[in-house]
């Protein structure tokens, strides 16, 4: 069995910024970042890239440090030691053009249940200074893209746990970042919403020439196609495109890659954490 074999199958691009800097650059640079928590050291000279147009899994158990990195690229925690960069610009020097390019889904859920599913889309659009007029148009045009044009004028809390996330990548996707993070985006969802939320940012990938990193603990939501970055402990303990990984690691698939990797024992597809 090859590497690849041992898996399982499971915005316009004119809106792409053509300034040579930022098309050069990768959409996502993490450079010797370190980051504690009083003595406790969550990241450690960690490093890697997300090219742009492409899928990076970001694999790692709970604790790995993936929020934690999240965190730094999104400026929630300001950054101790090394360097984020998002499409050429540094995150801590030029954090406005740096998170203008920059759509995220959280694991919480922060969407407010008693809006509708338009105006927690408007609202999110007044954030980012968008008019109302364009917001309403964004608005209309991404709930199609994720099919909840028929839900627009529900209330978010009749929404089904797939719904919502689809709802909060719309969200992500409506002042048209180039760059989509998604931290544990299928948590709590069954085996079908988590295969379509995979499904519908894949296309986004494809489609739309969006570049994704996806944060997750589910060896099933790696692809052959991806490229794979495994975080354990707070330190990277391989990247490059996921077959390589496998094949490097001296394993027959992504579960014994990772437990080669880490010393894990983890259970594998559709695990829990």
């Amino acid at each position: 069995m090859t590497a690849t074999d041992a898996f399982s199958s499971g915005q316009d691009t004119r809106d792409i910024p053509s300034r040579p800097d930022v098309m050069a650059a990768p959409a996502l640079s993490i450079d010797g970042v370190s980051h504690a928590y009083g003595a406790r050291r969550a990241l450690i000279d960690i490093g890697f890239s997300v090219a742009p147009a492409s899928f990076t899994a970001l694999l790692g158990l709970n604790g790995a440090g993936k929020s934690t990195l999240f965190s730094l690229i999104t400026r929630l925690f300001g950054i101790q030691h090394g360097r984020i960069g998002i499409f050429g610009h540094d995150v801590a020097r030029t954090p406005g053009e740096a998170l203008r390019l920059l759509g995220v889904v959280f694991q919480p859920r922060t969407l407010d249940l008693d809006l509708s599913v338009t105006q927690n889309l408007l609202y999110h659009a007044a954030l980012h200074g968008i008019g109302r007029r364009d917001a309403r148009g964004r608005s209309h045009e991404v709930l199609a893209r994720i099919g909840l044009a028929d839900r627009a004028g529900s209330k978010v809390r009749d929404l089904s746990g797939g719904q919502m996330r689809r709802l909060e990548i719309a969200r992500a996707l409506l002042h048209r970042p180039r760059l989509l993070l998604l931290d544990e985006a299928t948590v709590g969802l069954d085996v079908k919403a988590r295969a379509d939320i995979l499904t519908h940012v894949r296309e986004l990938v494809a489609e739309q020439g969006i570049s994704v990193l996806w944060a997750t603990h589910l060896f099933d939501e790696i692809g052959a196609s991806d490229d794979l970055v495994v975080l354990h402990q707070g330190r990277v303990l391989a990247k490059g495109e996921a077959p390589r990984v496998i094949a490097d690691a001296g394993g027959s698939d992504i579960n014994t890659a990772f437990m080669r990797l880490t010393g894990s024992a983890e259970p594998s597809a559709g695990a829990t954490s």
